[in-house]
């Protein structure tokens, strides 16, 4: 078994510069060939990266199938490209890392997912905050019982832009706090609601638009600004999401609150982002008297999360095994949790549940 794979990195915008400038990095990783539609994007990476002659450059997909030997390619493109890209890049026999979302459409991901394991290929998702040493940590606390009954899930996403005109805040925002209590507390809601308020991009051309990129049931109301969620969990454990991308108060903050104290996960706290508070009640009479009372900053692993998640891809192909923190199916689970919020969101808040379904 060989020890390294020759990667393709598909879009080098935002986020895909980033993927390159990892697998550039990794010992066992060859990056042969950059794909990107804009030319100078092209021309500025291959300056910053100091890169060799023989990597291919070009803005067209088809010309990988030319590279020998390729292994896989690491997709950062707009979600409503990954379908076509994916399946192609399957069927060529490249294994696959993939920008989250998945897809925009739960059948779209389960027939990608069954066709890269027909075809014995890794289909991973790339869903960062599941590689964060925090979430990692925070996933060994709350399955240790160290926060005792848990009781409810809170979580805030707020920020000043950038306001998108493809999807809505809940599409671009809520699949990363959905991921990160799906792993905490180890299930996937059994049912789902959401609200949400218009006040940028309102009426039937909005709707037209989602609906034209095949998001799933689109919203003539507009793309929603705010959006307000609630995910029940088996035993009835809820959590609530917050999420708007016109407040200025930026604000990247969850929590589990259960019988003997809270975890908190603080992505802007960069001297505690993770802190365990310990704290319970002591019944007097009819009174409820707060006991055990303390703060704990929990000590994290050093380690990029985006690099945590090359470095996971890498193993995966070289070992042909799925990777079990953020798998194809993994993906696929989220989406489809995405897509019935949606249709809670367009019923205005009708509750949407959930079946569980076997993936293979």
């Amino acid at each position: 078994m060989t020890n390294q794979i020759k990667i393709a990195v598909i879009g080098v915008g935002r986020w895909g510069v980033h993927l390159l400038r990892n697998f550039l990095a990794h010992p066992q990783v060859d990056v042969v060939a950059v794909v990107d539609p804009h030319p100078e994007r092209l021309t500025a990476i291959k300056q910053q990266f100091n890169l060799d002659n023989s990597v291919v450059l070009t803005t067209q997909w088809e010309d990988l199938k030319k590279v020998p030997g390729l292994t896989g390619v690491a997709i950062a493109t707009p979600a409503t490209t990954h379908y076509a890209l994916i399946k192609d890049a399957l069927q060529q026999g490249y294994h696959v890392l993939a920008e989250k979302p998945l897809t925009l459409n739960p059948a779209e991901c389960r027939e990608l997912c069954q066709l890269a394991e027909r075809h014995h290929l890794i289909l991973m998702v790339d869903h960062t905050y599941l590689f964060h040493p925090a979430v990692e940590r925070g996933k060994t606390v709350v399955q240790a019982g160290k926060l005792g009954d848990l009781r409810y899930g809170y979580a805030t996403r707020t920020h000043l832009g950038p306001v998108r005109q493809d999807v809505d805040a809940l599409w671009d925002l809520a699949i990363h706090d959905i991921a990160i209590f799906n792993a905490w507390l180890g299930q996937t809601p059994v049912k789902v609601q959401a609200t949400g308020t218009v006040w940028l991009q309102g009426g039937e051309e909005q709707g037209e638009m989602r609906e034209s990129i095949n998001i799933y049931s689109p919203s003539s109301q507009g793309l929603a600004d705010l959006v307000w969620l609630r995910l029940t969990y088996p035993e009835n454990f809820q959590a609530y999401i917050h999420l708007c991308w016109l407040n200025p108060d930026k604000q990247r903050r969850l929590g589990i609150v259960g019988s003997l104290g809270s975890l908190i996960f603080d992505e802007m706290s960069q001297s505690s982002p993770l802190t365990l508070l310990h704290g319970e009640f002591q019944q007097q009479g009819n009174q409820f008297i707060p006991v055990n009372q303390k703060q704990v900053v929990l000590e994290l692993e050093p380690g990029e999360p985006l690099g945590r998640v090359c470095s996971c891809f890498v193993v995966s192909v070289l070992n042909n095994t799925p990777s079990e923190v953020s798998s194809g199916w993994v993906g696929a689970e989220l989406v489809e949790i995405l897509a019935a919020l949606t249709v809670s969101l367009n019923q205005g808040g009708q509750p949407v549940f959930l079946n569980d379904k076997e993936h293979k």
